[in-house]
């Protein structure tokens, strides 16, 4: 005698929605997170396009940090405006940041007008 298939889980297999909640709930964790970086590295911008900072290991740094955050809309504003106040000082290194950005955030179906140059 064949016993049909269960779709019941077993105990400590997680089911689709289970899975999905927990993607759901990491993916709000990293959220917080890179909201929390935004805050923590928007006065860091604004003093050093404020001082007009030549200092190139900090803003090169600080530019690091905000490819990670740049996929949301205050992120981006802020990548953009250390990227408008570092191509006054190296547009060669400030086109690699905008390659770089390009490369992890931008979609084929984004228009022109996205676009991220200083």
């Amino acid at each position: 005698m064949t016993v049909p298939h269960q779709h019941a889980s077993t105990p400590g297999t997680a089911t689709y929605q289970d899975l999905l909640a927990e993607l759901k709930q990491h993916m709000a964790e990293l959220q917080a997170l890179r909201e929390q970086a935004i805050e923590a590295l928007t006065p860091a911008v604004q003093d050093m396009v404020r001082s007009g900072s030549r200092d190139v290991q900090r803003i090169e740094h600080t530019l690091d940090k905000l490819l990670g955050v740049a996929c949301l809309p205050e992120g981006l504003t802020l990548f953009k405006t250390l990227c408008r106040h570092y191509w006054t000082l190296d547009p060669q290194a400030t086109a690699s940041y905008v390659h770089a950005y390009r490369e992890m955030w931008d979609t084929d179906d984004q228009s022109d007008t996205d676009e991220v140059a200083p």
